[in-house]
């Protein structure tokens, strides 16, 4: 695992458009793994900024978004339909037909679980996916003790993840109790992995991916199992942080 630290958040993200941009100027053509959340805000906003400033073009790329909350629909503003289209498909020249995002109001769940993890194999795997990772250690919505060997599946949220994620509802109460998320096993069949973590809430899970041996007790540590995985991390999230297992390290 290759670690670049970078100063703050703004720092981050630019890193983090930066990777993006070299893969899809490298591959026109290139299939990107989405996530959602605060983390990968600002990186959008960069993506933004980048097809505007720098003409980066991405009409031909596709993307695969790791979750959805179940009983949301697309046009609900909760919902990661809605998030992904506010904040990045509709700022650049994507071709809409080409962005994949669990079917949340689907009929049978089960049934859409197997139906996108097909589309994963068909369309993908991602050259690039980008995560974030939970306070707990979750990778897409894969909370602690979820199967490395897991594919596609829905997932009872945990209730520190739903307390986490309450800020974007109008209360507790109104946060999904479950989600559809691409399972470990789905992620790890991506090409390269781009982990990305900011601020000091994450410390102690970056701490634990990084010293402890890896344990479904923190999804994320099946990324030690991936050949090409980078994790850019902020120096408030890297703060615990003593022991590096030999990784190559950079600073900004």
């Amino acid at each position: 695992m290759k670690i670049l630290v970078s100063q703050d958040y703004q720092s981050l993200s630019q890193k983090a458009c930066g990777f993006i941009e070299e893969e899809v100027n490298r591959n026109p053509a290139s299939v990107l793994g989405l996530a959602t959340g605060s983390t990968p805000l600002q990186t959008y906003h960069e993506m933004a900024e980048g097809h505007k400033t720098r003409a980066v073009d991405y009409h031909n790329i596709s993307t695969i978004n790791l979750d959805e909350y179940v009983g949301l629909g697309e046009s609900d503003p909760q919902s990661y339909h809605f998030f992904m289209k506010e904040h990045l498909f509709d700022k650049v020249n994507i071709n809409q037909a080409r962005t994949y995002i669990p079917n949340g109001l689907a009929d049978d769940l089960e049934e859409e679980c197997s139906r996108y993890e097909q589309l994963i194999d068909q369309i993908g795997p991602p050259d690039l996916q980008i995560l974030g990772i939970g306070q707990n250690g979750h990778i897409g919505f894969n909370e602690p003790r979820t199967s490395f060997k897991s594919e596609t599946h829905i997932i009872k949220l945990a209730e520190s993840t739903r307390k986490a994620n309450a800020r974007f509802f109008k209360s507790l109460e109104d946060v999904p109790k479950s989600a559809i998320t691409m399972g470990i096993q789905s992620i790890l069949k991506s090409k390269k992995i781009l982990l990305l973590a900011s601020g000091e809430n994450k410390a102690e899970a970056i701490r634990s991916l990084l010293e402890d041996p890896p344990s479904d007790d923190v999804p994320a540590s099946a990324l030690c199992f991936h050949k090409n995985v980078t994790l850019l991390v902020d120096k408030e999230a890297y703060k615990k942080v003593e022991y590096l297992r030999g990784d190559e390290l950079n600073h900004d």
